[in-house]
């Protein structure tokens, strides 16, 4: 795989870092989890990585983590400003032992700045980001995308892409550098089209109004005589003009008709028939009209099932998203489809590699230094 032998050091916290590594471990990075817990319920990105739960306020678990960071090459923490310097574990004195090291750190609102030690979530930086005010139907408050925005489109997965280029970079150097990467400027800049193309004509009416934003007729959702929905962006001619073929409404409606007007129409004209049914209508017309698919259900569509999307079920029955873009030479494989390994084997493995022997592990079990759900024979 295209990252096999990358050794990566991962600080466990919300969505965005765990994603962060499981991308990394996906394209085949051997991803080392610092977790405060032996068994992280919330952490549902952590399959396929190994974990080893410490106490860090004991000086033997720092002795632990900077035994790993100098044998790895990529560091990735989630914490606020300060958090790691008061550990002793800050990019100065960890990059002085291994001046190769990727220290990548994904916050909010970066290492600097007034809202660098503030609290947030994701509604809060893709607000700050200005990217919030434009989602949202005609009349009603701004409403959040969830939070795929900025923890994950913003977050984990831009902050990948810098570990990648200062790992390029690295190449060419020989050193390391840190990785400042902030959600509230990551979703700014996922969102440079949207900000950058204000200006032009498909803007300028408040938010629900515009071509893009649901207010044009002809790119929404609309919901079908079973109470499911399709998917319309017929924005060129030639796809309205398909679009209304489909609903055999040619003769009724043009594109720039009044707008509710044609909302209406289409609105009406959609709950005649299920969404199966308009499915089967449109799959043979170019009219940028598709399902709008249900968990449940993405991994039976056929174009999804041609494409392998989604990976099979594993044995919790948990849809799986296959790893993107696809390599040609050295594809990537989704970790959740390796099986777990036992959580005291882990802790030997891991703790083999800096050279700490089954004593001395015994000893840090009687220690809590070394946190486990399970009981070690010591």
């Amino acid at each position: 795989m295209a990252l096999k032998g990358l050794k990566v050091l991962e600080f466990v916290g919300l969505a965005p870092g765990p994603f962060c590594g499981m991308i990394l471990a996906d394209f085949g990075a051997h991803v080392t989890r610092i977790d405060k817990t032996p068994l992280n319920s919330l952490d549902v990105l952590k399959s396929g990585k190994r974990t080893l739960a410490l106490d860090l306020k004991k000086p033997k678990a720092i002795e632990i983590v900077r035994a790993l960071c100098r044998k790895a090459d990529v560091l990735i923490e989630p914490f606020r400003p300060g958090v790691m310097e008061k550990l002793g574990l800050g990019p100065i004195d960890i990059m002085l032992e291994n001046p190769r090291l990727i220290y990548a750190r994904l916050t909010g609102f970066g290492q600097n700045g007034p809202h660098a030690s503030l609290a947030g979530h994701d509604i809060n930086y893709v607000a700050l980001s200005g990217i919030l005010s434009l989602f949202g139907r005609k009349d009603e408050r701004p409403t959040a995308p969830i939070n795929f925005a900025a923890d994950f489109a913003g977050g984990g997965l831009l902050c990948a892409f810098g570990i990648l280029a200062a790992l390029l970079e690295r190449h060419n150097s020989g050193k390391g550098q840190v990785v400042d990467h902030a959600m509230v400027e990551g979703a700014a800049y996922v969102g440079s089209w949207l900000i950058r193309s204000q200006s032009l004509p498909i803007w300028g009416k408040p938010r629900g109004e515009n071509m893009l934003d649901t207010g044009a007729h002809f790119y929404d959702t609309f919901k079908t005589k079973d109470g499911k929905y399709m998917s319309v962006g017929a924005l060129e001619p030639q796809f309205y003009k398909e679009l209304l073929e489909g609903l055999d409404l040619q003769n009724h409606l043009s594109q720039y008709d009044d707008n509710e007007k044609a909302r209406h129409l289409l609105e009406t004209v959609f709950q005649t028939k299920t969404r199966d049914e308009w499915t089967e209508i449109f799959s043979i017309r170019n009219a940028c009209v598709f399902p709008v698919l249900e968990l449940s259900e993405v991994d039976q569509y056929p174009h999804n099932q041609e494409r392998n999307v989604f990976q099979d079920r594993n044995l919790t029955n948990e849809l799986i998203p296959t790893p993107a873009p696809k390599l040609s030479r050295t594809p990537a494989v989704s970790v959740a489809l390796i099986d777990e390994m036992d959580e005291l084997q882990m802790v030997e493995e891991i703790c083999g590699e800096i050279n700490l022997g089954k004593e001395d592990i015994k000893t840090l079990y009687r220690e809590k230094v070394i946190l486990t759900s399970m009981k070690p024979k010591l």
